[in-house]
Protein backbone atom coordinates (compact mmCIF):
# COMPACT_ATOMS: atom_id res chain seq x y z
CA UNK A 1 0.00 0.00 0.00
CA UNK A 2 0.91 3.46 -0.64
CA UNK A 3 1.46 5.65 2.06
CA UNK A 4 0.07 9.21 2.38
CA UNK A 5 1.55 11.66 4.24
CA UNK A 6 -0.18 14.58 6.36
CA UNK A 7 2.47 16.70 7.88
CA UNK A 8 2.16 19.29 11.12
CA UNK A 9 4.22 21.59 11.90
CA UNK A 10 3.52 23.87 14.94
CA UNK A 11 4.83 27.54 14.60
CA UNK A 12 4.68 30.48 17.06
CA UNK A 13 4.27 28.73 20.23
CA UNK A 14 6.12 28.16 23.68
CA UNK A 15 6.23 24.63 22.44
CA UNK A 16 8.68 24.45 19.23
CA UNK A 17 7.86 21.20 17.33
CA UNK A 18 6.35 20.07 14.14
CA UNK A 19 4.19 16.46 14.22
CA UNK A 20 4.48 14.53 10.81
CA UNK A 21 1.19 11.70 10.44
CA UNK A 22 1.68 8.99 7.89
CA UNK A 23 -1.63 7.70 6.79
CA UNK A 24 -2.31 4.51 4.28
CA UNK A 25 -3.11 6.06 1.21
CA UNK A 26 -7.29 5.04 -0.19
CA UNK A 27 -8.67 4.61 2.82
CA UNK A 28 -10.67 7.66 2.70
CA UNK A 29 -11.35 7.47 7.10
CA UNK A 30 -7.81 7.54 8.05
CA UNK A 31 -7.24 11.13 5.84
CA UNK A 32 -10.40 12.21 7.75
CA UNK A 33 -8.88 11.52 10.96
CA UNK A 34 -6.73 14.90 10.30
CA UNK A 35 -10.23 16.79 9.47
CA UNK A 36 -12.25 15.18 11.91
CA UNK A 37 -9.03 16.81 14.55
CA UNK A 38 -9.61 20.07 12.99
CA UNK A 39 -13.22 21.07 12.06
CA UNK A 40 -14.60 18.06 14.31
CA UNK A 41 -16.76 16.78 11.00
CA UNK A 42 -16.59 13.76 8.93
CA UNK A 43 -16.13 14.29 5.21
CA UNK A 44 -17.67 11.35 2.99
CA UNK A 45 -15.49 12.28 -0.27
CA UNK A 46 -12.35 12.67 -0.17
CA UNK A 47 -9.33 13.16 -2.93
CA UNK A 48 -6.13 11.57 -1.83
CA UNK A 49 -4.27 12.97 -4.58
CA UNK A 50 -4.99 16.40 -3.16
CA UNK A 51 -2.28 18.26 -1.38
CA UNK A 52 -3.61 20.41 1.17
CA UNK A 53 -2.23 22.28 3.44
CA UNK A 54 -4.06 23.14 7.02
CA UNK A 55 -3.40 26.01 9.85
CA UNK A 56 -5.13 25.17 13.09
CA UNK A 57 -4.48 26.68 16.90
CA UNK A 58 -5.27 24.96 19.78
CA UNK A 59 -4.90 25.18 23.63
CA UNK A 60 -2.80 22.61 25.26
CA UNK A 61 -2.02 22.81 29.28
CA UNK A 62 -2.86 26.31 29.08
CA UNK A 63 -0.73 27.24 26.41
CA UNK A 64 -1.90 28.19 22.82
CA UNK A 65 -0.20 26.16 20.24
CA UNK A 66 -0.27 26.68 16.49
CA UNK A 67 0.27 24.24 13.89
CA UNK A 68 0.14 24.13 10.20
CA UNK A 69 -0.98 20.56 9.10
CA UNK A 70 0.27 19.28 5.38
CA UNK A 71 -1.56 16.90 3.83
CA UNK A 72 1.00 15.51 1.29
CA UNK A 73 -1.53 13.16 -0.71
CA UNK A 74 1.21 10.16 -1.10
CA UNK A 75 2.44 11.58 -4.17
CA UNK A 76 5.82 12.42 -3.09
CA UNK A 77 8.63 10.55 -4.21
CA UNK A 78 11.61 8.64 -1.99
CA UNK A 79 13.56 11.41 -1.39
CA UNK A 80 10.85 13.82 -0.10
CA UNK A 81 9.19 11.55 1.98
CA UNK A 82 12.45 11.21 3.83
CA UNK A 83 12.70 14.63 3.60
CA UNK A 84 8.83 15.08 5.49
CA UNK A 85 10.36 12.26 7.95
CA UNK A 86 13.28 14.19 9.17
CA UNK A 87 11.20 17.54 9.54
CA UNK A 88 9.18 16.13 11.41
CA UNK A 89 9.41 15.37 15.76
CA UNK A 90 6.20 13.18 16.18
CA UNK A 91 4.19 10.90 14.72
CA UNK A 92 0.54 9.99 14.69
CA UNK A 93 0.63 6.07 13.30
CA UNK A 94 -2.41 5.14 11.91
CA UNK A 95 -4.19 1.75 11.15
CA UNK A 96 -7.57 0.57 9.95
CA UNK A 97 -9.19 -1.74 12.73
CA UNK A 98 -11.37 -3.80 9.82
CA UNK A 99 -8.23 -4.08 7.96
CA UNK A 100 -5.43 -6.22 9.01
CA UNK A 101 -2.68 -5.42 6.36
CA UNK A 102 -3.02 -1.85 7.60
CA UNK A 103 -2.37 -2.85 10.93
CA UNK A 104 1.03 -5.21 9.96
CA UNK A 105 2.18 -2.11 8.11
CA UNK A 106 3.05 -0.21 11.29
CA UNK A 107 5.96 -1.91 12.74
CA UNK A 108 7.80 -1.79 9.26
CA UNK A 109 6.55 1.77 9.18
CA UNK A 110 8.15 2.54 12.70
CA UNK A 111 11.41 1.21 11.36
CA UNK A 112 11.68 3.28 8.72
CA UNK A 113 11.09 6.40 11.19
CA UNK A 114 14.18 4.85 13.23
CA UNK A 115 16.37 4.22 10.27
CA UNK A 116 15.66 7.84 8.94
CA UNK A 117 15.89 9.63 12.47
CA UNK A 118 18.62 7.80 14.17
CA UNK A 119 20.19 8.63 16.23
CA UNK A 120 17.45 10.50 17.71
CA UNK A 121 14.33 8.56 19.39
CA UNK A 122 11.12 8.64 17.66
CA UNK A 123 8.09 10.73 19.70
CA UNK A 124 5.09 9.02 18.28
CA UNK A 125 1.88 7.15 18.78
CA UNK A 126 -0.81 4.83 17.25
CA UNK A 127 -4.11 4.85 16.35
CA UNK A 128 -6.83 2.34 15.41
CA UNK A 129 -9.00 3.97 13.48
CA UNK A 130 -12.86 3.27 12.30
CA UNK A 131 -14.07 1.79 16.15
CA UNK A 132 -17.64 2.31 14.85
CA UNK A 133 -16.80 -0.84 12.49
CA UNK A 134 -16.69 -2.80 15.62
CA UNK A 135 -18.83 -5.35 13.50
CA UNK A 136 -16.39 -5.49 10.77
CA UNK A 137 -13.28 -5.36 13.22
CA UNK A 138 -10.07 -7.61 12.34
CA UNK A 139 -7.62 -6.50 14.73
CA UNK A 140 -8.39 -6.66 18.55
CA UNK A 141 -7.57 -3.72 20.64
CA UNK A 142 -5.58 -6.00 23.27
CA UNK A 143 -2.89 -6.06 19.98
CA UNK A 144 -3.15 -2.47 19.41
CA UNK A 145 -2.32 -2.00 23.19
CA UNK A 146 0.46 -4.68 22.38
CA UNK A 147 1.77 -2.63 19.51
CA UNK A 148 1.89 0.64 21.54
CA UNK A 149 3.29 -1.31 24.60
CA UNK A 150 6.07 -2.66 22.01
CA UNK A 151 6.71 0.86 20.61
CA UNK A 152 6.79 1.97 23.63
CA UNK A 153 3.71 4.74 22.51
CA UNK A 154 0.57 5.74 23.68
CA UNK A 155 -2.56 4.14 22.10
CA UNK A 156 -5.89 5.13 20.89
CA UNK A 157 -8.95 3.94 19.03
CA UNK A 158 -11.40 6.51 17.39
CA UNK A 159 -13.39 6.96 14.72
CA UNK A 160 -13.14 9.72 11.90
CA UNK A 161 -16.68 9.26 11.10
CA UNK A 162 -18.55 8.96 14.43
CA UNK A 163 -16.16 11.04 16.83
CA UNK A 164 -16.11 8.24 18.62
CA UNK A 165 -12.79 7.96 21.41
CA UNK A 166 -10.58 10.94 22.19
CA UNK A 167 -9.52 12.07 18.29
CA UNK A 168 -8.11 15.31 19.79
CA UNK A 169 -6.78 13.88 23.11
CA UNK A 170 -4.56 11.62 21.10
CA UNK A 171 -2.84 14.45 18.92
CA UNK A 172 -2.16 16.92 22.38
CA UNK A 173 -1.11 13.80 23.73
CA UNK A 174 1.64 13.60 21.15
CA UNK A 175 2.50 17.27 21.32
CA UNK A 176 2.51 16.91 25.05
CA UNK A 177 4.96 14.19 24.52
CA UNK A 178 7.42 15.67 22.06
CA UNK A 179 7.61 18.87 24.66
CA UNK A 180 8.64 16.59 27.15
CA UNK A 181 11.35 14.93 24.88
CA UNK A 182 12.77 18.19 24.22
CA UNK A 183 12.69 19.55 27.50
CA UNK A 184 15.06 16.61 28.02
CA UNK A 185 17.56 17.19 24.96
CA UNK A 186 17.25 20.87 26.43
CA UNK A 187 18.79 19.86 30.04
CA UNK A 188 20.82 17.21 28.48
CA UNK A 189 22.28 20.11 26.45
CA UNK A 190 22.71 22.60 29.24
CA UNK A 191 24.79 19.54 31.17
CA UNK A 192 27.08 18.98 27.93
CA UNK A 193 27.62 22.67 28.04
CA UNK A 194 28.45 23.27 31.25
CA UNK A 195 30.81 19.84 31.72
CA UNK A 196 32.93 21.68 28.35
CA UNK A 197 33.27 24.96 29.97
CA UNK A 198 34.70 22.80 33.13
CA UNK A 199 36.59 21.40 31.06
CA UNK A 200 38.12 24.11 29.19
CA UNK A 201 38.53 25.78 32.56
CA UNK A 202 40.44 23.10 33.67
CA UNK A 203 42.93 22.87 30.47
CA UNK A 204 43.59 26.63 31.09
CA UNK A 205 44.24 26.48 34.86
CA UNK A 206 46.90 23.11 34.01
CA UNK A 207 48.38 25.50 31.63
CA UNK A 208 48.92 28.20 33.65
CA UNK A 209 50.40 26.08 36.57
CA UNK A 210 53.06 24.18 34.93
Amino acid sequence: MVEHFAAVEQFNSPIENSVLIPIPLGIISMASLVVRFLTKRFIWEYDPTLESTYRHQATIDDEVVSMEILDTAGQEDAIQKEGHVRWGEGFVLVYDITDRGSFEEMLPLKNLLDEVKKPKNVTLILVGNKADLDHSRQVSTEEGEKLATELACAFYECSACTGEGNIMEAFYELCREVRRRKMVQGKTRRRSSTTHVKQAINKMLTKISS
